[in-house]
């Protein structure tokens, strides 16, 4: 009789196109008030976060994996106050000189009404937060958390951070595309920081710990396609993704993720270049995932994809998108998990309902 294979081997076999005994049972986790609706029918109240929900369902990521507690970003955390209240929303500043409005009671992007960089100057204070040298970001019980990860049977991750995304949350998209139109340098000088930064976390890390998948985040395409044109994507990003992969690949990190909504497709062979090779969540409505196992074969890594509509549908709904999504899940170098956090218009009951038929069907359908 056969060894089950540990989650760790699992994950690294399905993204090496080899066969496992299920595809790993991961989902992307929930808003908050869908597990204020599911309280009312009949998930125990004490299952209160991302985290406590998959451990009482039983599943396995993607909150759930373990990150290595180094700082990527912003150090240390700017310190946000509030300014006033109107009404249902708050008007606060984000502690890097931005001003934004956010709702009190319901989960929402942050709508800014003065972005922390308008200028070159504003850069040089938020650039302040961005020193690798500043203490914290490496853990005083660095040895420790080396020996706890040594003989891990479980996936291991790490965070390298966004060299787009922080730039539009920054700045704004209408602020960061003037300045890649006026002063395509200081694009590049933010850009570079960024990557100095996790290229010497990488170096203090990788010597000692070398995690089984990077994750970037990078939220810069919509429903219709990216925010950012692909030609400047490819000019001046990638080749900062490349330093930052080349360094990962040669110590035998193979899965570079990036956390991306909307259309991303037109983004996709920058993201190949550049050594990020994972993509996630594919949203249903706006991505294909066969299309793009067809264009790019076995180069690309596929996870997400579960229409989150189905789960609204019911239960025929649901059936039929496992049914969609069986060949890919069969072919291998994929996960599936719901395309995007689970919206409180899901049921508790089609929820569970959803994850019962996944949890036979990961069982039977696999590479």
């Amino acid at each position: 009789m056969h060894k089950p294979l540990t989650h760790r081997e699992r994950l690294l076999r399905v993204f090496s196109f080899q066969s496992v005994d299920r595809v790993p049972n991961y989902e992307f986790g929930y808003w908050k008030e869908t597990i204020d609706r599911w309280h009312n029918e009949g998930l125990p109240q004490h299952i209160k976060s991302d985290k406590d929900v998959e451990k009482y369902l039983g599943l396995e990521g993607i909150e759930s994996l373990e990150s290595i507690p180094v700082v990527v970003g912003l150090w240390p955390p700017p310190i946000e106050f509030v300014l006033r209240e109107e009404d249902d929303k708050e008007v606060v500043a984000d502690g890097l000189g931005g001003i934004y409005v956010r709702k009190k009671y319901v989960s929402a992007v942050p709508h800014y009404i003065r972005f922390p960089i308008r200028s070159k100057d504003d850069w040089k204070k938020i650039k302040r937060f961005l020193d690798f040298e500043t203490p914290g970001r490496i853990p005083l019980n660095w040895s420790d958390i080396v020996e706890k990860y040594r003989n891990r049977d479980y996936p291991l991750r790490i965070f390298v951070g966004s060299l787009v995304g922080w730039l539009r949350d920054w700045m704004g998209i209408e602020g960061l595309s003037k300045a890649f139109y006026r002063d395509p340098d200081w694009v590049e000088e933010m850009v570079d920081t960024i990557a100095d930064l996790v290229v010497k976390i990488l170096d203090v890390v990788l010597r000692d710990v070398v995690p089984d998948m990077a994750w970037f985040w990078e939220d810069i395409a919509y429903n219709k396609g990216p925010l950012i044109s692909p030609k400047l994507f490819e000019k001046y990003i990638v080749p900062r993704y490349k330093r930052i992969t080349k360094l990962l690949n040669a110590y035998g990190v193979k899965i570079v993720v990036v956390d991306c909504d909307g259309n991303i497709e037109l983004l996709v062979p920058g993201w190949l270049d550049g050594g990020v090779n994972c993509m996630f969540p594919l949203e249903a409505r706006y991505v294909d995932p066969y299309k793009l196992r067809r264009e790019y074969g076995e180069k690309i890594l596929l996870m997400g994809g579960v229409d989150k509509m189905a789960l609204i549908a019911g239960e025929k709904a649901i059936d039929k998108e496992l049914e969609r999504l069986t060949p890919l899940l069969e072919e291998g170098g994929y996960i599936p998990t719901v395309d995007h956090r689970v919206p409180p218009e899901v049921s508790y009951k089609n929820y569970l309902y959803y994850i019962e038929r996944k949890r036979e069907w990961l069982e039977k359908h696999h590479p």
